[in-house]
């Protein structure tokens, strides 16, 4: 099983299922959008399988969620579950789905407990005006621009766009660009919503919060040479950036997959590798540190194989006065990234595993390409720009069925898993 971590885009799902069926050292880390469940235009329209949150529990302390959107909240993932289980106590039988949102800085257990590690009451209260300050803007660009859009669609699509999250608040642009059918007045749009954002950063410096935040854009194309992230305007292929989310500082995927690992040591040894108190806002930012921090503070001996699994990795190349150069972005890369990079200075077999989420009503994923050679199916273009030769991050694993093929292999895993735990039992009886 371990030479999956050698294979670029592998479709060797049943060996995918025989790592986490059997592997007792295990650590999954899971994005949620695209993954676990369908993209969709509309955030509220979103649905999760029931069969697939009553598989999770039988990797109670081998699974976390690492997601940039939040668990509580009107649109939060905790509202999906209850709407797609109504008639289940989630809490008293800990379906509620365990780990880190909002980039890391809003961690819950399986039984639906919330908190904010490191995250104070007047950030909690900055955010909370952000929400209606998206939607005073959103409002002002429908007034300004011309457009054929009816009241009745305008109030949809600021009704969507306009993510009230506790504490990563965002503007979601997917109905907007399917509104407005002009890659123009999108593009204006998503102008418009990043001066925003460059002005509530502003207005939190003045407000003694100048440390406190950050701009995340999604999907995006990389970091500038002043390490922030490049949006990825619209053209006539793609809706580009679609999510711009005001986030705390530090609540980056990859520092959470360190916070994640704090709480996997603490759960087999009693004792926290790197503090009890450590939360991602506390972690370094480059790769090099966060890797540095865990070989000073973790047992090599007990490092879990980690299995990373996201749907957002861009890659593009494009043409600049030194030549062509390629902009990589997406918010699963870092942590995937990450991942393999463990797996490297530890000698794990970790994995990176790709979902294929272009298959959603969103138009800004660019589909796995796959053929059959010899009787088996194969991928021959991955999700990045086919000219990118140099990119760091290999894929090992790919689903190109999307969310619900990975979601039945992580069932079929999650009962043999089950099975060999109650045989493990019996037989120590």
């Amino acid at each position: 099983m371990s030479f999956l971590c050698q294979q670029s885009l592998s479709l060797e799902h049943s060996t995918f299922i025989d790592l986490l069926a059997e592997t007792e050292n295990l650590l999954i880390v899971q994005d949620l959008d695209g993954v676990c469940m369908g993209l969709v235009k509309d955030p509220l329209d979103r649905t999760i399988n029931p069969r697939y949150i009553e598989a999770v529990p039988a990797f109670d302390g081998h699974f976390f969620v690492l997601t940039n959107g939040e668990h509580i909240g009107k649109r939060g993932v905790n509202g999906i579950l209850k709407r797609s289980m109504p008639d289940t106590n989630l809490d008293e039988k800990g379906f509620y789905l365990p780990g880190l949102a909002a980039g890391g800085v809003q961690w819950q257990d399986r039984y639906g407990c919330v908190a904010h590690p490191g995250v104070s009451d007047a950030e909690l209260a900055f955010l909370a005006e952000v929400p209606q300050r998206i939607e005073t803007e959103l409002r002002a660009f429908f007034e300004t621009i011309p457009h054929s859009c009816s009241t009745a669609e305008i109030d949809r699509c600021i009704r969507s766009s306009v993510l009230d999250n506790v504490a990563s608040p965002t503007a979601n642009l997917n109905t907007c660009y399917e509104t407005l059918d002009d890659i123009s007045a999108y593009q204006d749009l998503q102008k418009q919503m990043q001066v925003l954002m460059e002005d509530l950063l502003q207005d939190a410096a003045n407000s003694g919060l100048a440390d406190s935040f950050f701009i995340h854009y999604a999907p995006n194309l990389g970091r500038d040479s002043a390490d922030r992230e490049i949006v990825w305007f619209a053209d006539d292929r793609s809706s580009g950036t679609t999510d711009f989310q005001f986030m705390l500082r530090g609540a980056i995927k990859e520092a959470g997959v360190l916070a994640l690992l704090n709480r996997y040591y603490y759960q087999r040894t009693g004792k926290y590798p790197l503090g009890e108190n450590f939360n991602v806002r506390q972690a370094p930012k480059a790769e090099g540190d966060l890797l540095a921090l865990l070989q000073q503070n973790c047992d090599p001996n007990l490092m879990p194989t980690i299995v990373g699994v996201g749907d957002t990795v861009t890659s593009q190349i494009v043409e600049t006065p030194e030549g062509l150069q390629a902009k990589r972005g997406g918010s699963d890369r870092n942590f995937l990234q990450l991942v393999q990079s463990i797996g490297r200075a530890f000698d794990r077999p970790n994995l990176t595993v790709y979902v294929d989420s272009s298959g959603g009503e969103l138009k800004n994923r660019k589909p796995i390409k796959c053929t059959e050679k010899n009787g088996k199916w194969v991928v021959i273009e991955g999700p990045g720009d086919p000219r990118d030769s140099d990119d760091p991050l290999t894929l090992n694993v790919a689903f190109p069925g999307g969310h619900s093929q990975y979601c039945k292999a992580f069932q079929q895993a999650a009962k043999r898993r089950s099975q060999n735990s109650a045989i493990s039992n019996e037989s120590s009886v």
